[in-house]
């Protein structure tokens, strides 16, 4: 039976760890601050947002959210980007997707400062992250990162296998696992014979947006299995799953995340995380290191 990974208790101790590191900016005179931005029409969206809110409050970041109308046009976003861009109380700026159709969410990306771009999408931070310069990563990846750092020490020589191949997890935690030394495969919807490639690997990050597509018979036993999909399924679509079929994939892996309390809590600790090392930046301070 594989052990589970708790990435909630993970990342109640990192969010406090970025609560004592923001009491001591404080002590300077300097105040992490986050803008979240969200245009109305995704109920998802307005959950997701109000608990990133909170989360930054708690741990004593100002924080700010900007909520526009479903109607809003794609260059009166663009001025609200603009401006949190020359605000200098905000050292990281988040626009929640998914956008409304008359909006080009690229456009919107690629408008923010890439130095406050705390999601780590902006064309400028993937280029960093993929010819190793310093950057903000993309805080699903990032979170699931450390989740195997915590777990496995060293990832070095292991087969790592992503079933998923999009720009916000697939492609940077492609980067991130090359960076400590994996073997990296990624897959998707055109890859043959993807059970065996799965089969194969040490490491298994799923990220493909299918209810438990990852099957136990996929898994090598041992592997480290990290699923980051979040899907709704049953009834009134009140059932949460993974991409991968838990109760048979924990009978094989060696350790494996939850859905709920795997991956999710790390992704708005990790944007903490990006909005605190952005404040140090901009400040020429020491980044902290946390893991």
């Amino acid at each position: 039976m594989g052990k589970l990974i708790d990435g909630k208790k993970f990342a109640d101790n990192l969010c406090n760890k970025i609560a004592e590191e923001v009491t001591k900016l404080k002590d300077k005179n300097i105040t992490p601050g986050l803008a979240v931005v969200r245009v109305e029409g995704d109920p998802a969206s307005a959950v997701y947002v109000n608990m990133k809110a909170k989360k930054t409050k708690e741990v004593g970041m100002h924080s700010v959210t900007k909520i526009l109308d479903k109607n809003t046009s794609q260059d009166d976003l663009l001025k609200v980007v603009e401006e949190l861009n020359n605000d200098k109380s905000i050292n990281g700026i988040l626009v929640q997707l998914p956008l409304p159709k008359q909006i080009n969410a690229d456009s919107v990306i690629n408008t923010l400062n890439p130095d406050k771009d705390v999601d780590g999408f902006h064309a400028i931070n993937t280029g960093r992250l993929w010819t190793n310069i310093d950057s903000l990563v993309p805080c699903t990846p990032l979170g699931c990162k450390m989740l195997l750092l915590d777990e496995l020490k060293d990832l070095t020589g292991k087969k790592a296998i992503i079933v998923g191949r999009s720009n916000i997890v697939g492609k940077p935690m492609a980067s991130l696992l090359i960076s400590e030394n994996c073997t990296v495969t990624i897959a998707h919807s055109k890859t043959e014979n993807l059970k065996d490639e799965v089969k194969k690997s040490d490491i298994v990050i799923a990220a493909v947006g299918v209810p438990e597509m990852i099957k136990g018979s996929w898994i090598k036993p041992g592997a480290t299995v990290i699923d980051v999909g979040i899907n709704r399924i049953g009834n009134g679509k009140k059932k949460l799953v993974g991409d991968v079929e838990f109760s048979e994939v924990k009978k094989i892996a060696g350790a494996i995340t939850p859905v709920p309390g795997g991956v999710g809590p790390m992704t708005i600790a990790c944007l903490l995380h990006n909005t605190l090392i952005a404040t140090c930046r901009k400040n020429k301070l020491e980044i902290p290191k946390f893991f």
